[in-house]
């Protein structure tokens, strides 16, 4: 090899290790040890003012135990599926996964319920199944969660179940 190439291959493989570097950095789980990072907590919440709106209570204390709740839903699935949510929260969690898959330009500590509820309801309309699959999953298991609990069954006119 001539000092050319040697230059040109080193040049590449700094480039390339730029670029692992700054993918892994990026790339944080969402739960550890069973429980949400302060990040994936902060990006649940923006999701969560965004598909229940109104019916969530504007207290931090409910969204806080929406967001226990949530966890606790997820923890009770199989362990196959909670792989698969924690697969989509982490790559949610990085801007190119935030950008690229939920189409939100705004970091999700500042984004505001608008700007979600628009990214959301592009994902609901889009050609591609696979965003369709994110907005279901997104909403499903938020509504799932609120629901779990009781005192939110008035909010909707639910009674709760009937007496046998």
């Amino acid at each position: 090899m001539q000092r050319r190439q040697w230059l040109v291959v080193g040049a590449g493989a700094a480039a390339a290790l730029a670029v692992a570097g700054t993918a892994v950095a990026w790339w944080q789980p969402a739960r550890d040890g069973g429980r949400w990072v302060p990040e994936a907590r902060t990006m649940l919440a923006a999701i969560a003012r965004a598909v229940l709106a109104d019916l969530l209570p504007a207290d931090e204390a409910a969204l806080q135990a929406h967001l226990d709740r949530l966890q606790a839903t997820v923890s009770g699935m199989p362990p196959a599926m909670q792989a698969e949510v924690d697969q989509l929260f982490t790559l949610l969690l990085t801007p190119p996964g935030r950008l690229g898959l939920f189409g939100l330009v705004t970091p999700w500590a500042g984004a505001s319920p608008e700007a979600v509820r628009e990214a959301l309801q592009g994902l609901r309309s889009s050609r591609l199944a696979l965003r369709q699959q994110v907005f279901h999953a997104l909403r499903d298991l938020t509504n799932a969660a609120w629901l779990a609990d009781e005192s939110t069954w008035a909010a909707i006119g639910y009674p709760g179940p009937r007496e046998f």
